[in-house]
């Protein structure tokens, strides 16, 4: 009797997997951004019933945080990655290509999810802009603390400067993400990134 009750107090374990519904709630925010995506888009996509959402991943705000948790890690981690190469014009120049190549290479929706996300969020979701701000300025000092030290090792000249440079790349990058939600092909962004580059200080 105690075995029974122990198993009915675990409750039935979950019908979905977990990652894979993140995947599809991350399709329709991205696409649609936070205020455009409706609680019916969300079970549509992610092909379970709203107390089932909210009993896994909390209400629609929630659930938002955990996809761009997913997001970050998933098809944003190019920054991180490119951040690693040996010298500061190859971290900046991969970093942009990556920002030409994501969102027009048809494996997801167009744009960045941290730009698209916040363009049209009222004041109602004003919580979650300032989420959104949140992490593109944390990209950005991720980008600054990188040229910071490319200074210090002499591989960037006296008269840059890491802060005005970070906030050059990422305004361009930004610039690009919304150009392709726009229908920019990938040719025409990479040639923004060619123009771009050209202005790296030497």
């Amino acid at each position: 009797m105690k075995r029974k009750r122990q198993k009915r107090a675990l409750g039935r374990p979950r019908a979905f997997d977990a990652d894979k519904v993140l995947d599809r709630a991350l399709e329709v925010f991205w696409r649609k951004g936070y205020e455009g995506t409706a609680m019916s888009d969300l079970t549509k996509a992610m092909r379970i019933n709203r107390p089932s959402i909210y009993a896994a991943f909390g209400n629609k705000e929630e659930l938002f945080r955990k996809v761009l948790d997913r997001y970050v890690e998933g098809p944003a981690s190019y920054v991180r990655e490119a951040l690693k190469a040996s010298t500061a014009r190859q971290a900046v120049e991969r970093v942009l290509l990556a920002a030409a190549d994501v969102p027009t290479n048809g494996e997801g929706p167009r744009g960045c999810l941290l730009v698209q996300g916040a363009l049209s969020c009222g004041d109602a979701a004003e919580s979650v802009r300032r989420e959104l701000n949140s992490r593109r300025a944390d990209g950005e000092a991720e980008l600054r603390k990188r040229l910071r030290r490319a200074k210090a090792e002499g591989d960037l000249p006296r008269s840059a400067d890491p802060a005005e440079l970070a906030r050059y790349v990422v305004t361009v990058a930004h610039g690009m993400s919304v150009e392709a939600a726009g229908g920019a092909s990938q040719r025409e962004l990479l040639q923004v990134v060619k123009t771009a580059m050209r202005a790296w200080p030497k």
